[in-house]
């Protein structure tokens, strides 16, 4: 299996519900470097997996009405616990569909795979991988 991976990274605020979390109840700031592979079983005539350049934008284009955001005052997280793992599937399913619409250009079809991870910390990460 050949793989591309791309990196970015976002700085957000949330607070969670709930005595698990502890003082993560509490309005807090994280920053996480989020890295996006993309699997297909065959390279493309040109070689590649998919164009880097458009995966990297895709990604940032799914991060960037995030970044610098309190995640508890954005509609689409309303009600949700913003974990590092809800995030990582969130991340997912937009570059899922970023794969099936087009938008990561040629080789972009032949994706059969996509593992986001989120690294919460130098200690700390999650993920999700899927089939697209």
């Amino acid at each position: 299996m050949y793989a591309v991976e791309v990196r970015d990274h976002i700085m957000i605020a949330h607070s969670f519900k709930g005595e698990l979390f502890g003082p993560a109840q509490k309005l807090h700031g994280a920053t996480f470097v989020v890295d996006v592979a993309f699997f297909r079983p065959d390279i493309t005539a040109d070689g590649v997996v998919v164009d880097i350049g458009r995966a990297h934008d895709a990604l940032k284009a799914t991060l960037g009405p995030l970044n610098y955001n309190n995640l508890d005052e954005l509609q689409q997280f309303k009600g949700k616990q913003t974990t590092t793992e809800y995030l990582s599937k969130y991340i997912f399913d937009a570059m899922a569909g970023a794969a099936r619409s087009g938008a990561l250009g040629p080789g972009g079809e032949g994706i059969v795979k996509i593992k986001v991870t989120l690294h919460e910390s130098h200690v700390a990460k999650a993920w999700y991988e899927g089939a697209v």
